[in-house]
């Protein structure tokens, strides 16, 4: 089967692109291991426990394994909510893509007969951007996510680890030049220079912060974290390459979620929040860390208009909210006397 022969079937499942590279260990996993040892992971554990060396070879996720067929899926929004990343205000993507991946699979056992795969997202452990790029799907850019040429950087990727064997595709040059604009815009200096890379510190991270961390957030940061509840999108906002970035066509990536003020988001209940959020990537962060983000995001608005709402989340049970409701109107009070 030709590239162009796989790619027409990946569109078929859903995928914009679609790639091949071998089963084989890259030179990254180098660069992998380099930024574990420096801490860069902060408490994120799945990303540094026995998985860690998993990610060395993917043949260690499949023996058999032959070929990794990297696909992506555009997933930028025409109408964008603020306070959320725009990943995260569908359908969560990993049964979307999963199921896309399955769906590859079984098409290519019409052609192929049966064989060994193993599909992945990206809780996996494989290093899954370093794949792409050698498949040709785009190159790691100065903001760390992978950037197409024509499509930008607004894609979630997916792979099938397969016993089949194809042609494999090339990576193409890295296209970022002396940008830095997504460097200067980071709000916390999350995105570090390092050689012909940048790496991003997750313990500066404002998406580490509003979706990973558990507990208090360091006072250091949460004047940084601007009007974010849940994740963040600066590096992709500000990047040249997504000006012209494709919207989503895909009705399974159609938002459920209208624009919603931040004093909306802070009188949801837990059953609301539930309601709302369960089947989005929002409720990885559940109430306690959402709130806490509401409160955080309140404080830095400037806005007095979210004093009472503000008071009554100071009142709370949950020490978390509590004390980060309690900054924010610390915070408020700070910006009326400036």
């Amino acid at each position: 089967m030709t590239v162009e022969g796989l790619q027409a079937i990946a569109r078929d499942c859903g995928f914009e692109l679609a790639g091949v590279t071998p089963a084989l260990p890259v030179s990254d996993a180098a660069l992998y291991k380099n930024w574990v040892d420096a801490g860069m992971a902060a408490s994120m554990r799945y990303l540094t426990d026995y998985r860690a060396e998993v990610r060395t070879d993917p043949r260690l996720l499949l023996p058999s394994a032959q070929s990794i067929i990297c696909v992506a899926k555009i997933y930028k929004q025409a109408n964008a909510p603020s306070h959320i990343s725009q990943y995260a205000v569908t359908r969560d993507y990993h049964d979307v893509i999963k199921a896309g991946l399955e769906k590859l699979a079984s098409q290519l056992r019409e052609t192929f007969g049966d064989f060994e795969y193993r599909s992945f997202v990206d809780t996996a452990p494989l290093l899954e951007r370093s794949y792409a790029r050698l498949a040709g799907l785009g190159w790691i850019g100065r903001n760390t996510c992978l950037i197409n040429q024509e499509l930008g950087s607004w894609l979630f990727l997916g792979e099938l680890v397969t016993s089949l064997s194809f042609d494999p595709g090339m990576a193409p040059p890295d296209r970022c030049g002396t940008c830095t604009r997504c460097i200067d815009a980071c709000p916390t200096q999350a995105l570090r220079p390092e050689g012909v890379r940048t790496v991003l510190d997750s313990n500066r991270c404002i998406s580490y912060y509003t979706i990973e961390h558990r507990g208090e957030i360091p006072e250091g940061f949460r004047s940084e974290m601007g009007n974010w509840v849940f994740g963040c999108d600066i590096c992709q906002d500000v990047c040249p390459w997504n000006r012209r970035a494709t919207e989503t066509q895909d009705p399974a990536f159609a938002s459920p979620l209208n624009e919603i003020s931040l004093d909306g988001l802070g009188r949801l209940s837990p059953e609301e929040f539930r309601d709302r959020f369960r089947h989005t990537p929002v409720w990885r962060t559940k109430y306690s860390g959402f709130l806490r983000n509401v409160a955080i995001a309140m404080g830095n608005s400037g806005d007095g208009r979210y004093r009472p709402l503000l008071e009554s989340l100071a009142g709370s049970e949950d020490s978390v909210i509590a004390s980060h409701a309690a900054w924010a109107l610390a915070k408020l009070e700070e910006s009326v006397c400036a």
